[in-house]
């Protein structure tokens, strides 16, 4: 689902970096095979209920942690919150629905255009959007595949996954909202629950289900673990031993290893269109990735606020991935936070890592 990262790391020794690469990596890779499982349990509770398991676990790990003060919040936080939470659940809700119709690689390559074309329209180069066009040519070669008679493409789940994909896109805006008005972890835990609660009128039968059967419960919770804070806990690691950079460049690998999951866990096949329209995806999203970069050091500016320029706005939506194209000062945020200890150190959505490392 990933997760807004903020962060003011810089890169470390080359052991350090090494190791964060390799919890970059298992990041990933627990965030695909996470949503992997998570399939498995759709003929028992269905994927709304799933979502909603899920998305419920993970917030009781998370409220747990933080033990949020609730009464603390204002108005304008508690709005910022609430609508985060409602794209966090739509987001995964009609993500995995469309797990349930096209394979595991397809669903979150396809997905990645929402994030990839906020970044485009907020990007002030044109090259950017030469960047979603190849990312669009990559998606278009799983229609082909279909249209060719190599392999089925159920329209509904396309439908889906393009819903997500919008999502997504509202995610990156959202949770930079919450970044920068919630300090703390506050912000994630709660809209956490939120996202929970939104999807569980359309999965409340099969949640229950799910919660009686300690079979079921515990796959459930083992998704949420390896679909949220096991990655949350591996990125926050890793941001503060690479560049903003490498961290993105390294996280759009994440349709290649979903295409990877669904080969070795789900059985699914793999084609050489599909494979071609993968590796398109994932160099445009390197390519907004380092297009970002280069654009901040061809212009450099003086920000308001110290500190602010550098965080990385990172789409992590805690459960499809991640692609930090685009900086708190592209989304407009400029405004000076409730509590400036909060840019102190890794963040993600202005939420501090729970717990030691």
């Amino acid at each position: 689902m990933s997760s807004s990262t903020f962060s003011t790391a810089t890169p470390g020794t080359t052991a350090g970096t090494s190791s964060a690469v390799l919890m970059i990596l298992g990041s990933c890779t627990s965030l695909q095979f996470g949503a992997a499982i998570a399939t498995t349990l759709f003929p028992a509770i269905g994927p709304a209920g799933t979502t909603a398991l899920r998305l419920g676990f993970a917030a009781l790990v998370l409220l747990v942690i933080v033990r949020p003060k609730v009464w603390s919040l204002t108005r304008e936080q508690w709005l910022a919150i609430l609508a985060f939470g409602a794209v966090i659940g739509l987001m995964n809700g009609f993500f995995y629905a469309s797990l349930a119709r096209i394979p595991l690689g397809t669903a979150v390559a396809i997905e990645f255009l929402g994030p990839l074309t906020v970044a485009a329209v907020l990007s002030t180069k044109r090259t950017d959007l030469l960047w979603v066009a190849l990312a669009l040519l990559g998606v278009s070669l799983f229609g082909m595949e279909s249209a060719l008679g190599l392999g089925e493409l159920d329209l509904l789940g396309v439908l889906f996954v393009l819903i997500a994909a919008v999502f997504w896109g509202l995610y990156v805006v959202t949770s930079a909202k919450v970044g920068q008005i919630v300090p703390g972890q506050t912000g994630l835990a709660l809209a956490m629950a939120i996202g929970a609660l939104t999807v569980l009128p359309f999965g409340a039968s099969g949640a229950w289900q799910g919660l009686v059967s300690p079979r079921l419960a515990v796959a459930a919770f083992g998704t949420a673990v390896l679909a949220s804070v096991l990655p949350y806990t591996l990125e926050l690691s890793a941001l503060r031993r690479l560049p903003r950079h490498v961290f993105g460049v390294l996280l759009s690998l994440e349709p290649a290893i979903a295409l990877l999951a669904g080969v070795l866990l789900l059985s699914q096949g793999v084609t050489l269109l599909r494979v071609l329209a993968t590796v398109l995806v994932v160099v445009a999203s390197a390519g907004v990735t380092l297009t970002a970069r280069r654009t901040a050091e061809d212009h450099p500016t003086e920000p308001e606020h110290p500190g602010l320029q550098d965080i990385p706005v990172a789409t992590h939506a805690t459960v499809t991935g991640e692609i930090p194209a685009l900086t708190a000062e592209q989304l407009g945020l400029t405004e000076e936070f409730e509590d400036r200890e909060s840019l102190d150190g890794a963040d993600n959505a202005g939420l501090r890592e729970p717990g030691p490392q």
